[in-house]
Formats: structure tokens, C-alpha cells, sequence
């Protein structure tokens, strides 16, 4: 299976690109052209993502992205990437995604009426600060081609850069796409 990469608002990292590589990822889709931005910690890149990128205009990089290829794929998306996949699910232009495996996406509690026309996975975390995840899990489970999960880290566990990073459930879930892409 093709796998595309949908990063998180650090963008494309040296981390990022090691896990392309762990997974054979095809594409890195990121918000920032594939410049790595270096950022010190969350607060700088989180600041920077939306001062100067935006929710719709990373919606936009993907969609373009996924328009302009022609190969079936699965996409894997991280915090604000899962939740551009995840608004891209009820694209009819988009016909070329197997499936989607979105980990920590927050947003999407802003688009709980998408109704994925692909196979989407919702892989959330054990809890968030601005919103229950028990219940938006709960809501969107619900819905017609999508599975939720709700794992036992916090929000950023499968990013280096993250303070919620954390190594043995970046392994695990590493081993489990190897294993379950769709």
C-alpha cells in the first residue's frame, strides 16, 4: 500500500522523515512546502502555524496534493493533519484514498458533520483539555466508515518534538501500521 504522510503543525522534521522511512511512506504532505522550520517547541509552532498557514490553506496544500496523484494511497495524519484528512474524507474528488489512520485530531470536534466516504480510523487520546474525547469518539463512531479508538497517551504521543512523546507507544503503533494500513 502507498502511504502518505500528513504532518502536524512541526511540519516536516528529521523525525518525520524517519518514520516515512519506517513505514515506506510514498509522499509528506506538511504545511510548510517541506522547509523544515525548526521550531524550539509546540507554543512556536503552534503560533507560527496559524499566524501564517491556517486550517483551510493546509486543507487546501492536501487536497491539491491528493488531486494530483494517481495511485490509490493511505493516508496518515497527525493532530491538525488528521484533521485535514479528515475534512478531505467527504471530498467526491478525492478517489484515490484506500483509507485514512488519523491520530490526536482535535479539530475535528469542529467538523463532526464530514461523513467520510473512505474507510477513516480515529485514533484518540486519553484526554484533551478543551474537549471530551470520550464523547466526540462516542458521537463520531457512529458514522458510516469510521472505527475510533481511544489509546492510553496523550496528544502528541507519536511526535519527538511533542512533551507528550512517548517511545514505547511511538513502537507500538509503528508495528501496528506496518501490520494494519488498510
Amino acid at each position: 500500500m502507498n502511504i502518505i504522510l500528513v504532518t502536524d503543525i512541526f511540519g516536516k522534521t528529521p523525525a518525520l522523515v524517519k518514520l516515512s522511512k519506517e513505514l515506506n511512506a510514498k509522499i509528506i504532505v506538511d504545511p510548510y512546502g517541506g522547509v523544515d522550520m525548526a521550531f524550539k517547541d509546540e507554543d512556536e509552532a503552534y503560533s507560527y502555524f496559524i499566524s501564517n498557514i491556517g486550517f483551510e490553506n493546509y486543507f487546501s496544500v492536501l487536497l491539491k496534493t491528493m488531486e494530483s496523484i494517481n495511485f490509490t494511497s493511505t493516508l496518515v495524519g497527525f493532530s491538525i493533519g488528521a484533521s485535514v484528512i479528515w475534512k478531505l474524507s467527504e471530498k467526491l474528488s478525492v478517489k484515490n484514498v484506500n483509507c485514512a489512520i488519523c491520530y490526536y485530531g482535535s479539530q475535528i470536534r469542529n467538523f463532526k458533520e464530514v461523513n467520510p466516504l473512505f474507510k477513516v480510523e480515529l485514533i484518540f487520546p486519553k484526554k484533551e483539555f478543551h474537549f471530551d474525547v470520550l464523547k466526540l469518539k462516542n458521537d463520531l463512531s457512529k458514522k458510516k466508515n469510521v472505527h475510533t479508538t481511544k489509546v492510553d497517551y496523550l496528544h502528541g504521543f507519536m511526535n519527538k518534538h511533542s512533551t507528550n512523546y512517548n517511545q514505547s507507544a511511538y513502537n507500538e503503533q509503528v508495528n501496528w501500521l506496518r501490520q494494519n494500513t488498510c
